[in-house]
């Protein structure tokens, strides 16, 4: 977690070092919003708050508030190490999940989509929250580096549709914070290591997922 200051300063010293993300519109950001998913007893939520070092998340993810590409992910973490699986939908089949109809990812000859049709069905995996925010993306070839600013972090509190027009959401962060993430494949060159060092910065979690879950106000965990 970083603020404003300290994003400008450390942007600064990677602009000779890193390029945008080709993804980035002109302005060098694009716009994300997911809809989280948990089964009955908040297994995501509550082994991210139990700190469980193997653990996975689902959720449904657009990019610029279009349905020209929907994914429906799942983010493992196993130790300091992520993986992604990743499932596209169509609009009819987006609209058919939201609307309790699983049936659409029984697909026999279909791993990840059996996978989630059987969470849904066995252990009630169900819409949770939306996270909307807006990512300032920058990678390096060298060890397949990944740097990303994320601003702008907002809840849809109990809201499920991604797509509902009338949807607006909430600040689930001070303005003045910004999540920066360090991702690589391969290794980290010292250089961008440098770069994204200041006095007083450390590694830790920032799940946006717990950050919006915080505002709706159903967990026992709520005023801690």
């Amino acid at each position: 977690m970083i603020n404003r200051h300290q994003y400008f300063i450390i942007r600064q010293r990677l602009k000779n070092l890193v390029r945008p993300d080709k993804y980035a519109s002109t302005n060098g950001e694009y716009h994300i919003r997911s809809l989280y998913f948990d089964d009955y007893e908040n297994s995501a939520l509550s082994e991210k708050l139990g700190g469980f070092r193997d653990r996975h998340k689902y959720r449904i993810r657009v990019y610029n508030r279009s349905d020209r590409l929907i994914l429906f992910e799942k983010k493992i973490k196993c130790g300091d190490y992520i993986a992604k699986l990743k499932e596209p939908l169509d609009r009819d089949m987006y609209e058919a999940i939201l609307n309790g109809n699983y049936e659409v990812l029984h697909q026999p000859d279909n791993p990840f989509a059996m996978e989630l049709y059987l969470e849904m069905k066995q252990h009630l995996l169900r819409p949770r929250v939306i996270v909307d925010y807006v990512r300032e993306p920058y990678v390096c070839e060298n060890g397949n580096v990944r740097i990303t600013f994320d601003k702008e972090l907002r809840t849809g509190l109990h809201a499920t549709d991604l797509f509902d027009q009338s949807l607006n959401p909430v600040p689930a962060l001070d303005e003045q914070h910004i999540i920066m993430e360090v991702k690589y494949d391969e290794y980290l060159p010292e250089y961008i290591k440098a770069a994204v060092q200041m006095e007083g910065l450390h590694q830790q979690a920032a799940s946006k997922y717990v950050i919006c879950c915080k505002y709706l106000k159903n967990n026992n965990w709520e005023d801690q």
